[in-house]
């Protein structure tokens, strides 16, 4: 993807009409509520020891009936289930996660978000016109399983590594940037919310802010900053992650967009013709400078 202004002027409206589209996102204060609380402070590179600045969880409240009667979350939290959490182990996939993988294609493809994004890559010759052969290439992008561990079997797929999260080599934490899965885990009791980050004062974020930067202990491994969107729709996380790896043929792609009133980096990285991981990094938001 050319790092061009046109190409980021492009990219910035077709992602802003994916955002109006996204008639699945939560309300803040109404379907959800989150509690900041305090500012995360630094923690050394592999260290897993971080201060705890918020005593309480990050997410105070979900409407858990509304997402399970929405039926792309629906699917989509099922799906959180079918993954084992370390690289290195190989995935057994059953026929019934199989169908499930799909079953959620199916669904995210029902919603208009999706449907523009198909008719945006459609028109850039990025993908086929034909529904079915859409999703198989949706399938090849996010669920088609490789070794991200040398050692080890086929362990890992796009979906797990953006979505669900992943150790490497019980020290790291890798990926875990999607809000109903921290949401999930913290119930759990696995996930330990530590504060927010921000560079000071005057970037404090709000609480109904759909992006966050955030430190956190997922069982014991601390991720010294993690972005997430919050109270967006997986179609609308899909959407968009998809767009930016289709569009690109490089190993890593990172673009800056402005979407709603956030500023944000968008990173994909490929593994073969799957996204190896994707995430948001928010840059500014209200127009504050982190």
């Amino acid at each position: 993807m050319a790092n061009s202004g046109q190409a980021n002027r492009e990219l910035t409206e077709v992602l802003n009409q994916l955002w109006h589209l996204d008639s699945n996102r939560l309300k803040p204060g109404t379907d959800y509520r989150i509690s900041l609380q305090g500012k995360a402070g630094y923690v050394a590179p592999g260290s897993n020891s971080a201060k705890d600045l918020a005593k309480a969880p990050l997410f105070a409240y979900v409407n858990e009936e509304k997402l399970k009667n929405i039926k792309t979350y629906a699917h989509f939290i099922s799906l959180l289930d079918n993954y084992e959490m370390s690289t290195g182990v190989s995935e057994t996939v059953t026929s019934e996660e199989l169908q499930e993988n799909r079953l959620f294609i199916d669904a995210i493809m029902e919603t208009e978000v999706m449907k523009c994004a198909h008719k945006y890559l459609v028109k850039k010759g990025q993908s086929p016109a034909d529904l079915g052969k859409f999703k198989r290439q949706l399938y090849d992008t996010w669920f088609r399983l490789y070794h991200r561990d040398r050692s080890g079997g086929e362990d890992s797929c796009g979906f797990e590594h953006v979505f669900v999260g992943e150790t490497k080599h019980g020290k790291e934490i890798m990926g875990l940037h999607n809000w109903v899965q921290f949401y999930l885990q913290e119930k759990h009791g696995h996930v330990d919310y530590k504060g927010y980050k921000a560079r000071d004062k005057k970037n404090t974020p709000d609480e109904d802010d759909h992006v966050l930067n955030l430190q956190f202990s997922w069982k014991g491994l601390v991720k010294p900053v993690g972005s997430s969107f919050i109270g967006i729709s997986p179609e609308f996380e899909v959407a968009l992650f998809t767009i930016i790896f289709l569009m690109s043929s490089e190993k890593m792609t990172s673009v800056v967009v402005k979407v709603d009133e956030y500023m944000l980096e968008l990173v994909v990285c490929r593994h073969g013709s799957s996204i190896g991981t994707s995430y948001p990094k928010l840059l500014s938001s209200n127009n504050r400078d982190l």
